[in-house]
């Protein structure tokens, strides 16, 4: 298994970034097409992204800093929902936040599209006006 890390920095306080990765009319915003989301350990978490589904759930919120949830596709038997971890750690830095993205145990054929896609829509979220 591999992971993946991801990183990029926002102008923008933890408090402001954080609920872009719990609140489905944000996460919409920059990374999913649809998102069922319910932000609390055991919640759901389920998005569309280009048209792949992405299901698990959510396993610790502590906002502003923190959010842990679980991923896989549903059908695949290499990924099934749940079946690995995203965590995201939001820290201070300067007037902004450092955005530090990490993917476990991601199956080997699985970790350069994830390290493309967290790459690019982490630059996404960036890249927003904040």
């Amino acid at each position: 298994m591999t992971d993946v890390v991801a990183t990029t920095r926002i102008a923008a306080a933890p408090e402001i970034v954080f609920p872009y990765f719990t609140d489905p009319a944000l996460i919409t915003t920059w990374l999913a097409e649809t998102a069922e989301l319910a932000p609390d350990p055991g919640g759901v978490f389920s998005i569309v992204v280009d048209g792949n589904a992405a299901m698990g759930t959510f396993v610790a919120i502590e906002p502003p800093t923190r959010v842990v949830f679980t991923w896989g596709m549903p059908g695949s038997t290499t990924m099934p929902p749940g079946s690995t971890t995203v965590e995201v750690v939001l820290t201070p830095e300067g007037d902004g936040t450092l955005v530090a993205l990490t993917h476990r145990d991601l199956p080997p054929t699985e970790e350069p599209p994830h390290r493309e896609g967290w790459t690019h829509f982490l630059g996404k979220l960036a890249a927003r006006p904040w």
